[in-house]
């Protein structure tokens, strides 16, 4: 086991800062499929790039998401892999947390 230490919580606290706002959340989810512009974030997530711009800061400086500047483009990805996977775990486990609308199947809660 882990020795906690104050750097893991304030981590832990980023990362709960990070899921706190529903466009960053949606953002995060959105880059386990893999690197993004923010053109492409702005158009899957239907909000506007003014929005996408201001999470996407967030998201580097809680440490989350990282860009790489390709020519005129930047694109995001997580930070690291295992956020992929700590993202479908905390997916599945809505399924606990909430199960009056969701099963493993999938969520019908709007």
């Amino acid at each position: 086991m882990t020795t906690v230490t104050p750097p893991h919580t304030a981590a832990l606290a980023r990362l709960g800062h990070a899921l706190s706002d529903g466009v960053r959340t949606r953002i995060l989810l959105a880059l386990r499929a893999g690197p993004a512009t923010p053109s492409q974030l702005v158009e899957a997530l239907g909000v506007s790039k003014q929005v996408v711009s201001n999470q996407l800061a967030c998201l580097r400086g809680c440490g989350l998401v990282t860009a790489t500047k390709e020519g005129r483009h930047s694109w995001y990805r997580l930070a690291d892999p295992r956020l992929d996977a700590a993202l479908g775990d905390l997916l599945e486990l809505v399924v606990t947390v909430d199960p009056e609308c969701c099963t493993p199947d999938g969520c019908t809660c709007a």
